[in-house]
């Protein structure tokens, strides 16, 4: 089955008469995106796979937010036998941001680092505030596998131009993965694996006034490959000055 994406985006128009007083919230807590470059051909990484599960149960996984793009000369595309997980958009991300080796990260679209490096740089961007609110409801009609995506942005302090990002991300893979000793584990469990982006390699231009709603909506159908209960939306709002802020949401089913 071929993923069909469609959208629609607004910025939501409210009467005067029928809006709310603004008050702007106090201090936010940012999350933190890891873009972790990984491929099943790399020894490596899987040691980096266990340091990041390690962080994320100390911080929570809705708070550090891993998203594991298989691609580069270590990743694999899969053959007649074996499920390969690299996609052609993981390698353009590779190329893009100048990956040299595997297992190597990118922190919240600014900081490009060796994986022994990230429990600090992720501290190191916990401890920042954000400018922007994101919340993302879903649903999933198990007849039509079909999914529903609403992403609702707010800045909270000022205007706010950029770039909005949606990924598709999924969990629980088994799929063949080479170990740190050599050997090959035609069992290993994938997660945060990346699948395919609902609005293009870059996203989509967004302006975010403060105290103001915008709203962008999603649709997609599942692929074959896909596996719906594991299925989650990465999305995140990106400037020059880096990811301002991201959220995660799994699919839910509601037939």
């Amino acid at each position: 089955m071929t993923a069909i994406i469609g959208l629609f985006f607004s910025c939501d128009e409210i009467d005067e008469s029928e809006r709310l007083i603004y008050v702007k919230p106090a201090n936010v807590s940012k999350n933190v995106l890891l873009m972790d470059f990984t491929g099943q051909r790399c020894a490596n990484c899987p040691t980096a796979t266990e340091m990041l599960e390690s962080v994320q149960q100390q911080y929570g996984a809705d708070t550090v937010i891993v998203v594991s793009i298989h691609s580069g000369p270590l990743g694999f595309k899969g053959s007649n036998s074996a499920v390969g997980l690299a996609t052609d958009l993981g390698d353009e991300y590779y190329e893009k941001w100048g990956i040299e080796y595997q297992p190597q990260g990118v922190v919240d679209y600014l900081e490009k680092a060796d994986y022994i490096t990230w429990p600090a740089i992720i501290r190191k961007h916990l401890e920042c505030e954000t400018d922007v609110q994101l919340q993302i409801e879903s649903t999933y009609d198990k007849v039509e596998e079909k999914a529903s995506i609403e992403v609702e942005a707010m800045s909270i302090d000022g205007q706010v131009d950029g770039n909005l990002q949606l990924w598709i991300i999924e969990d629980s893979i088994t799929a063949l993965q080479v170990m740190p000793d050599g050997t090959a584990n035609a069992a290993y469990i994938h997660n945060s694996v990346f699948r395919e982006t609902l609005n293009g390699s870059e996203g989509e231009p967004i302006s975010l006034t403060e105290g103001e709603t915008c709203v962008k909506k999603y649709n997609f159908n599942m692929k074959e490959n896909w596996n719906a209960d594991n299925i989650s939306v990465v999305a995140f709002v990106y400037t020059s000055e880096g990811v301002r802020q991201v959220i995660r949401k799994k699919i839910l089913k509601e037939i």
